[in-house]
């Protein structure tokens, strides 16, 4: 069977409908940077995650060309996820798509080197025909976090974000978001095959004790 990070990381990718705090450990993923609405039809963000696939597949299966990773293991690629922000707002405007910024990223196993990263944007823009330059290698720690598991719509995040806020008020946290810990969503569903009331999404936050 092979090695699938939700499967063994339940705890960071499948919490309850209830926050919850995490300590979640540093882990290495392709990135890509950007600004704009998400659901723009062919625009940035689209883009981008079109080459975040790309890479990521080219990465997955690996195994099966020439160029032979070290400590390879078959691995499910992971869901993808996102950083958010908008500059200028405490919190986030759902009413202003267009002022977003983010960074796209799909988790990679602690295996991958930066020359591997380096051989398979090389090899994704060959084969894919698609410009994947802008794919980085980045490592993300997030540390102390609260996260909650949120179901349908994107536009009805504000009612689950109030949960959490309640939830830190009564346990003596608060939100810690800043320039480099972002309000985090991880994507289990595919959106193009499920309706939005049954979306699921995994926000997590970066938070500290007061």
């Amino acid at each position: 069977m092979a090695f699938d990070f939700k499967k063994e990381y339940k705890e960071f990718y499948m919490p309850k409908n209830k926050p919850e705090i995490v300590t979640v450990p540093k882990a290495n993923y392709i990135t890509i940077r950007g600004k704009g609405d998400p659901n723009e039809v062919c625009g940035a963000y689209q883009q981008a995650i079109s080459v975040l696939y790309a890479v990521a597949y080219t990465l997955k299966m690996s195994y099966k060309t020439d160029h032979k990773i070290e400590g390879f293991f078959e691995y499910v690629v992971p869901p993808l996820e996102g950083f958010w922000w908008q500059d200028g707002i405490d919190g986030i405007d759902y009413t202003d798509k267009a002022s977003f910024n983010w960074i796209s990223v799909i988790r990679l196993p602690e295996f991958i080197t930066q020359k591997d990263f380096e051989w398979a944007v090389e090899t994704a823009t060959k084969k894919k025909k698609l410009d994947c330059s802008s794919a980085e290698l980045m490592t993300i720690d997030e540390g102390l976090c609260v996260q909650i598991m949120h179901l349908g719509s994107f536009d009805d995040e504000p009612a689950t974000i109030a949960l959490i806020d309640e939830y830190l008020e009564k346990n003596g946290y608060v939100n810690d978001i800043t320039k480099t810990r972002l309000h985090h969503e991880i994507y289990l569903s595919d959106a193009r095959r499920v309706v939005p009331e049954k979306w699921k999404t995994v926000i997590r936050l970066p938070i500290k004790k007061i």
